[in-house]
C-alpha cells in the first residue's frame, strides 16, 4: 500500500480564521489592553470586559454597524428599521444636512465568509 500524499505546504500569509484574527487584532489594539498581566485572572477578567462589550456592544463595519449579539439573535432587522426612522426624521428635519439623497442604513450581508470560496470556481447552474 503506497504512502499518502503528504499535506500540502501551509500558507503563513493567510488567516485560517480572520473573524478570530479581527477580534485579536481589536483586543490588543484596545487601550486598556496591558503590556502584561499580573496573573491567569487578571487576564481572564480582562477578557470577560473585552468579550462582553465585543459582542454585545462594538458596533462591526463587516455586519452593517451592528453587534455580533444582535445579528445572531435575528435583531438586526428590527435595529435597521429603527435606524431607518432616525435617519428619515432627520432627514425631514434639516434637509440640507443631506446634500446627495435621503441616508439610509447600511445593508446588512447576506452571507459571512471564511476563505470564500472564489467566485470562478463555482459550478454553472
Amino acid at each position: 500500500m503506497p504512502a499518502a500524499a503528504p499535506p500540502p505546504p501551509l500558507d503563513i500569509y493567510r488567516s485560517i480564521n480572520p473573524y478570530s484574527e479581527a477580534q485579536f487584532k481589536t483586543l490588543k489594539y484596545r487601550p486598556e489592553f496591558p503590556e502584561t498581566f499580573t496573573s491567569i485572572q487578571a487576564a481572564r477578567a480582562f477578557c470577560d470586559t473585552f468579550y462582553r462589550w465585543y459582542n454585545h456592544d462594538h458596533r462591526h463595519s463587516g455586519i452593517a454597524m451592528h453587534t455580533p449579539n444582535d445579528v445572531h439573535h435575528g435583531r438586526a432587522d428590527t435595529v435597521r428599521q429603527a435606524r431607518a426612522g432616525v435617519l428619515a426624521t432627520a432627514y425631514t428635519a434639516t434637509p440640507q444636512r443631506f446634500v446627495r439623497k435621503q441616508p439610509e442604513p447600511l445593508p446588512l450581508p447576506d452571507r459571512a465568509w471564511i476563505n470564500r470560496p472564489d467566485q470562478q470556481l463555482q459550478p454553472a447552474q
